[in-house]
């Protein structure tokens, strides 16, 4: 591990020196990658540099320890030191393990009633209403694709892209079935009711990263269907593709412009094409799936959230928070830091089987 941080930091350290260097800035293509690769670095090359520092420190409190007037004072600085050095290693192997090369793309979100009816849509709509408020919470734009809602406000399913700097590593842990159980403003009796949404978070893909044949696609037009006003009702601006190859049928509605609404639906049927892909590989290595949290299974129930307790559960974690409300409003960093931690933890321990 020391050898691998004694290299990022040299290289580090050389795009300083280079970025340092007015002779760089003549080639703008050059330097927009010097920024990039310092970007990724950074994180790990910092962290080495503050562990040794803490290593300097420590071998500079053990001399001191024999001194009768800084004796004292060596044994706290030497505590500090190793606590900071024990820290700095964890954090160090974390930076180290492999990347997930979609951590920083964008979001395609896409949420559908399940089991329970018009009570299913009505969560539905309320999971997209929390996502909705945790991406504003971080700064992210949200942009709805493909909206089929229900007379009484709930929705069928919607599909959604979500833009931001390291979307999919917040959201990835997110696909799967979420069970609600609560008392229906439809239920004149009062009794709880169960009922589930499936939610599937995709790393967006573009169909020149996914090669989508054009010969695979056939491509319809339609009008625009639901709100809008009578604009959408007169033009037929909204987008169909069929992949023929799979049937799988992507909609993009929610824009006037119909070339928008292409490239909207182009991106999601590449994007889910891709974790088609990923699923169908990720299934043929089944004891390499147990050993993870789960960022794909779409028929796995992740997490109950059950109303009349005001609890949320996350059941691949045992994560029970007594905040049902909050959540609700887009809270949910607790939950998404459980989750990354739990995943960073069981790959630290394969990380260590393996070595």
């Amino acid at each position: 591990m020391l050898e691998k941080l004694k290299q990022v930091e040299a290289r580090y350290a050389e795009i300083e020196a280079k970025l340092a260097d007015p002779a760089w800035y003549s080639d703008s293509e050059q330097i927009q990658k010097l920024y990039r690769e310092q970007r990724e670095l950074q994180p790990v090359a910092e962290t080495y540099r503050a562990y040794q520092r803490a290593e300097a420190d420590l071998q500079q409190a053990k001399e001191l320890l024999g001194d009768p007037e800084l004796g004292e004072m060596a044994k706290e600085e030497l505590a500090d030191a190793k606590e900071r050095i024990a820290a700095l290693e964890q954090k160090l192997r974390i930076l180290l393990l492999p990347k997930d090369p979609n951590d920083e793309k964008n979001v395609i979100l896409e949420i559908r009633g399940g089991v329970g009816g018009e009570e299913s849509a009505l969560f539905a709509h309320s999971l997209f209403r929390m996502y909705s408020m945790y991406a504003e919470r971080r700064g992210w734009k949200i942009e709805i694709a493909n909206l089929n809602e229900t007379e009484l406000g709930g929705v069928k399913e919607v599909s959604a892209i979500i833009e931001g700097a390291g979307a999919y590593s917040r959201l990835k842990f997110e696909s799967g079935v979420h069970r609600v159980q609560r008392v229906p403003e439809t239920e004149a009796g009062g009794r709880i009711h169960t009922s589930t949404v499936t939610v599937a978070v995709l790393p967006e893909q573009d169909e020149v990263s996914f090669q989508l044949d054009p010969k695979d696609l056939q491509i319809d037009t339609y009008r625009s269907s639901g709100a809008g006003g009578q604009h959408v009702n007169k033009t037929e601006s909204a987008i169909r593709i069929t992949h023929l190859p799979t049937g799988m049928v992507v909609e993009c509605q929610d824009e006037r412009s119909q070339y928008k609404n292409k490239d909207r639906a182009m991106k999601i049927l590449a994007s889910r094409l891709y974790a088609a892909e990923q699923e169908k590989q990720a299934s043929a290595i089944a004891a390499e799936r147990r050993s993870q949290v789960g960022t794909g299974m779409r028929n796995e129930r992740i997490r109950t959230y059950n109303f009349p307790q005001g609890r949320v559960t996350d059941h691949r974690i045992g994560l029970t928070l007594y905040k049902i409300d909050q959540i609700m409003n887009g809270d949910l960093d607790e939950i998404m830091d459980g989750l990354i931690t739990a995943d960073q933890a069981e790959k630290l321990k394969a990380s260590a089987e393996e070595a």
